[in-house]
């Protein structure tokens, strides 16, 4: 075991159940049966006490707690407040933590929100995904846009001040001004953060299926580069700043949880298939519920794929995601000799921005972050 830190530690609740799975999602879930809910909920209890037992995180205080999925929404409110309270008696946690909830925008009344505000969750993440309804179908998102307003409106009467919303572009059959329409319609909603995600296909989704029986267009890459444009101009007239490739918020609204992500800060994750980086290892939760529960009920915990990380490999991950943040990387953190002549390689190519102190990518190089950073490392 390490000795206690003061570095900042995340807690992430991977909650796997929705009430019907997206065409475009790959996540580990299950539809909502409450028998399967009752098994997860008892089970995650087990995976917190014996965490605790172990004393596996050495003292060390809570800077964020996030609630995920899935739609840990599913869930009763009173549950995930009974699951908070839980949570923070097993381990210290920060006064000024910050602690999230993501949630379907139907699946949760004024009630719901004000259990959860009066618990200490004092984020929320909605997932509303456009503003127009006739983007839905071919994704299967259930639900109406009339709903994610009169959710961030609840939300706000319930007490929260910090509320995200989900949206995703390049949808099949969605226009660039369809596209800046959702964006106006969303602005208007006065959400303080706001994550803008480019539609990607997974292999073994009902979308992948749909697009190779020809029922559904493929997104068009060209067309999503000039919605990611317009969103960064838009939103930056609407008072947000973009602070990772994804990611915009309105100032001290930037969501401290992902920053540990990437940021190389250490977090452990709960529930089936949560993923965590703890004490220089990443390891994994079985992604299976009866799996995962059998486990447990055996005194055991329930992860998988333990990998120990070199210190390489600790810094080609710091770079990775690191550079996801506008702000970038510091230049100390991947000049050597041999890696002057790449970045200035990428520099050239407009890839690239460095100077003595700072190395951050173009908007161009936004659009390749990935294969910038394997060319650095």
């Amino acid at each position: 075991m390490m000795s206690p830190s003061d570095e900042d530690l995340g807690l992430y609740v991977h909650v796997p159940f929705c009430r019907r799975r997206c065409h475009f999602c790959a996540f580990y879930l299950e539809i909502v049966q409450p028998d399967r809910m009752a098994l997860f909920h008892s089970a995650l209890i087990q995976e917190i006490s014996l965490y605790r037992r172990q004393q596996s995180l050495d003292g060390r205080v809570l800077q964020s707690i996030y609630f995920g999925g899935g739609t840990p929404t599913s869930l009763p409110a009173d549950q995930l407040a009974s699951l908070l309270t839980l949570i923070r008696a097993a381990w210290p946690t920060d006064v000024t933590a910050e602690v999230t909830v993501e949630a379907h925008p139907s699946s949760v009344t004024i009630r719901d929100l004000t259990v959860l505000t009066d618990a200490g969750f004092n984020r929320i993440s909605f997932g509303a995904e456009s503003m127009a309804d006739k983007d839905f179908a071919s994704i299967g998102r259930f639900g109406q846009v009339q709903h994610t307003a009169a959710a961030v409106q609840a939300a706000r009467r319930a007490g929260f001040r910090n509320i995200n919303l989900d949206l995703m572009y390049g949808l099949p059959g969605q226009s660039l001004p369809d596209w800046i329409r959702t964006l106006e319609s969303l602005t208007q909603l006065a959400p303080s953060h706001i994550s803008c995600y480019a539609l990607t296909i997974e292999e073994g989704t009902r979308l992948a299926q749909d697009i190779t029986r020809n029922l559904v267009l493929p997104p068009d890459e060209m067309l999503q580069i000039d919605m990611e444009s317009a969103a960064e101009r838009f939103l930056a007239d609407a008072g947000f700043s973009r602070y990772e490739i994804s990611n915009y918020a309105k100032p001290d609204y930037a969501c401290r949880h992902n920053l540990l992500y990437w940021t190389g800060g250490e977090y452990l994750g709960l529930g089936p298939s949560a993923q965590s980086y703890l004490h220089g290892i990443r390891f994994g939760n079985i992604a299976d519920l009866d799996a995962y529960a059998a486990c447990l009920n055996d005194n055991c915990l329930p992860t998988t794929d333990p990998t120990i990380l070199s210190a390489s490999e600790r810094q080609r991950d710091a770079l990775v995601f690191g550079l996801r943040l506008l702000r970038g990387v510091p230049r100390k953190t991947i000049t050597a000799s041999e890696r002057d002549r790449q970045i200035d390689e990428l520099v050239a190519k407009g890839l690239l921005h460095a100077d003595h102190d700072r190395v951050r990518l173009t908007s161009l190089g936004r659009r390749y972050a990935d294969t910038v950073a394997e060319q650095l490392f």
